[in-house]
């Protein structure tokens, strides 16, 4: 049983079981305060832990917010994009999260703590008081009684009636008081029902709140969620190709490290161990130094490095050699030594050891010399299979032949074109339906063949040509827009790039992206997707004439590319292209590598190699890349990614026929960037002023010129403009590469390739 329930009437009896009673009744009130006090420390703590825990889950979002990925080359994918910006994404999640939990935080110290503590306070604390007063009117009246019934009956009667009239008024004061304290006692056991209880309520439900503020929250980031998914998954496929393609070229290197020694037309480099020639008594010291030879001006760039203190120590040296001569081991005792005679010191010899008799012969014919050096020309894989695949009659059969067997016998097959087959059964396959005396084989009934060895001898026929199906030519051009612009601007840029192929390799292109269409059709049974044939037939159709790490990097743009051929195959392979004209979205990979007139550097062929501004332009290149704001990914391919590029704003090119001219770009550094072709547009009966080989304006002084591509100025002395814009009073500017014009009233830098001369 609980409580007993206080009647009034007791209060006039004030019995000892009364009096036990209010006891217990005074008891579960003081228990009351006691948990509402326990309750609202516990509460605080809680408050204080949220904090800091918010504060915690803050540092964390802002550790997130603030780290970027760098990216090995100069674009990055959409798939890269989304995953470098996910940490922003997460961050932002987490803030929100934190704002809400410091919202529920606010609301519970309003709708929890503050009336609980009100409540113990006014209403406990008043009956307390009640209480004291309750009892201090009983310790009252009782000893006024006790002190009346001790009185002396002899006393005078007014005595007696008087203090009769005190004990009766206290008396009634005592009882008035109990019927208040009964009545405060057992309101206050009603009141504490709904009054603890009410808080509790409104706590839960802010609790429950934050909860499904969440729960919204995490509904709103599920879709985010599902596209970055894609976008790691992507990535991770075209890493485990990546990275096989740099461990064969690494074991390629090991193997023959000279074959692949870089070089190039303009200059060659390395290090040489150059002797320094000292005043008496100290004689002569080797010190080591890395050496940039440029051919054409026969200009030698010598900086000491030490490897040692990891660091570049003393300024660039530049000499211009005259002659080179072998210097014989009876005139000088140490191996591998040349005698440069140079201009810049008239009488003066400069004596260099190269490392190795490999690398004397190198720096020999690079100075000179007579000797002869291998050059790497670039592997094929015919020649490290022994197979003599040829773009002919017989090897369309063979395609014709297996895609017909593939459909046929093995659409449905999981993992086609990935699960490989028997090297050597693949390999005598390929070999017999190569060969025009035993290629009549009907892949299509023959049992001899499995499906996995017919595909696996398809992409061996594919990466044995001596060229690649989508040519080394055209390599750089179809990798330029996969890096950029919108999916429009990538579509009509490789529609129109397939139609510059041979016939041939348009053809069996054609007929093998058809066939990859179908199986990307099937894929909720073979689970090859669109993204998944990519990462398998990227390296397979198209791949640069070198092996270099930068050129395995762009693997995942050769994905692109591929994903962009099978998703649109039916109108790049049977439409020709309407217009090759440049679209504003493709501007950012089409338009002419502009000077840098910061940098003074020229990107012509015979331009002169300065390596002391190399890692300065590095880094503006690098920081000029146009970067995208990519949308959410398809679980098929990341080709048709809507991504806007935050380049200038342009307008569309004019609607005039033009021609296409590719201009390859070079730079003394091999800056990929600066050394990229880039596609130069011009009208019917103009001249082509290509970038390697610019012819110079003639006196240009006050004439007009008129934009063909869109540009946004990089520094205050330059002007952005839109194509078709007319240039007034434009003059030659002393930076070379550029021109100086007026423009909507300012007076600028304007790139010179970017324009051309009314």
């Amino acid at each position: 049983m609980g409580l007993h329930p206080l009647e009034f009437s007791e209060c006039y009896l004030d019995s000892p079981c009364f009096r036990e009673k209010i006891k217990a009744h005074e008891a579960e009130l003081d228990k009351t305060n006691r948990f509402i006090k326990e309750l609202y420390k516990d509460g605080k703590n809680l408050i204080n832990a949220t904090k800091q825990l918010g504060m915690a889950q803050r540092k964390f979002a802002q550790c997130l917010g603030e780290f970027q990925f760098e990216y090995i080359g100069d674009a990055k994918t959409d798939d890269e994009r989304c995953i470098d910006e996910s940490l922003q994404e997460f961050s932002s999640f987490l803030k929100n999260l934190e704002d809400q939990r410091e919202l529920m935080m606010r609301n519970i110290t309003e709708t929890l703590m503050k009336p609980l503590e009100k409540f113990r306070k006014e209403h406990l604390g008043l009956v307390r008081a009640e209480r004291k007063k309750y009892e201090k009117e009983t310790e009252k009246y009782y000893s006024s009684l006790e002190k009346l019934l001790n009185m002396s009956a002899k006393k005078k009667e007014p005595q007696l009636q008087e203090a009769d009239v005190q004990v009766e008024t206290m008396r009634q004061h005592f009882q008035e008081e109990s019927l208040d304290y009964v009545c405060k006692l057992q309101e206050i056991q009603e009141r504490k029902k709904f009054e603890c209880v009410e808080p509790m309520l409104a706590f839960f439900q802010t609790v429950f709140t934050f909860y499904h503020q969440g729960f919204e929250l995490a509904k709103d980031f599920d879709h985010y969620k599902r596209a970055l998914q894609i976008n790691i998954q992507n990535t991770r496929s075209r890493f485990e190709g990546t990275r096989s393609e740099v461990n064969e070229l690494m074991k390629r290197i090991r193997e023959a490290p000279q074959e692949y020694r870089q070089t190039s037309p303009i200059s060659c480099e390395g290090y040489l161990y150059v002797q320094e020639k000292r005043p008496p008594p100290f004689g002569s010291s080797w010190v080591k130094r890395y050496c940039t030879f440029v051919k054409e001006q026969k200009i030698l760039h010598m900086v000491t490095f030490d490897h040692r203190s990891g660091g570049r120590s003393g300024e660039t040296e530049s000499v211009t050699l005259r002659s080179c001569v072998r210097k014989t081991t009876d005139m000088l005792d140490r191996r591998f030594c040349l005698e440069l005679d140079i201009t810049d010191r008239p009488g003066t010899a400069l004596t260099v050891q190269a490392l190795s008799e490999s690398d004397h012969k190198f720096w020999m014919l690079a100075m000179g010399g007579k000797e002869p050096i291998g050059h790497y020309l670039g592997r094929t894989f015919s020649k490290e299979r022994g197979i003599d695949a040829q773009l002919d009659d017989v090897g369309l059969s063979f395609v014709k032949n297996s895609i017909s067997a593939i459909e046929k016998r093995g659409i449905n097959d999981q993992g086609l074109y990935r699960v490989v087959g028997v090297s050597s059964k693949v390999q005598k396959l390929l070999s017999l339906m190569i060969d025009e005396k035993s290629n009549e084989v009907d892949l299509s009934t023959s049992d001899d063949w499995d499906v996995k060895t017919i595909t696996s001898a398809l992409k061996l026929y594919l990466r044995s040509l001596p060229e690649p199906l989508m040519t080394y030519g055209l390599y750089k051009e179809f990798i330029s827009p996969a890096k950029g612009g919108s999916p429009e601007s990538r579509i009509q840029a490789v529609h129109c790039l397939i139609h510059k192929l041979p016939e041939k390799n348009r053809q069996v292109l054609g007929l093998f992206m058809k066939h990859l269409a179908n199986v990307a059709a099937h894929s909720k049974q073979n689970l090859m997707t669109v993204a998944n044939l990519g990462v398998v037939f990227g390296p397979t159709l198209m791949r640069p004439q070198e092996d270099t790490v930068a050129a395995i990097m762009d693997l995942k743009f050769q994905n692109i590319v591929v994903e962009i051929l099978i998703e649109h195959q039916e109108k790049i392979f049977t439409d020709a292209p309407e217009s090759c004209l440049l679209s504003p979205a493709a501007s950012v990979f089409s338009a002419p590598a502009r000077q840098s007139k910061k940098l003074n550097r020229q990107s012509r062929p015979l331009a002169v190699y300065n390596p002391q501004v190399l890692d300065i332009q590095t880094a503006c290149d690098s920081s000029n890349l146009a970067t995208d704001e990519t949308s959410m990914g398809s679980n098929e391919s990341v080709s048709s990614q809507s991504s806007s590029a935050s380049t200038s704003e342009t307008t569309p090119l004019e609607t005039i026929e033009r021609t296409p001219l590719t201009a390859s770009l070079s730079s003394g550094s091999g800056n990929s960037r600066t050394s990229m072709a880039a596609a130069t547009w011009l009208g019917e009966g103009q001249l082509a002023n290509t970038p390697d080989k610019e012819k110079p304006l003639e006196s240009v002084t006050g004439k007009k010129a008129k934009a063909v591509y869109p540009c946004e100025a990089e520094h205050d002395s330059e002007l952005s403009f839109h194509v078709g814009a007319i240039f007034n009073a434009v003059t030659q500017s002393r930076e070379p590469g550029w021109l100086e014009g007026e423009l909507e009233g300012k007076r600028g830098l304007i790139p010179e390739n970017y324009v051309e001369m009314l």
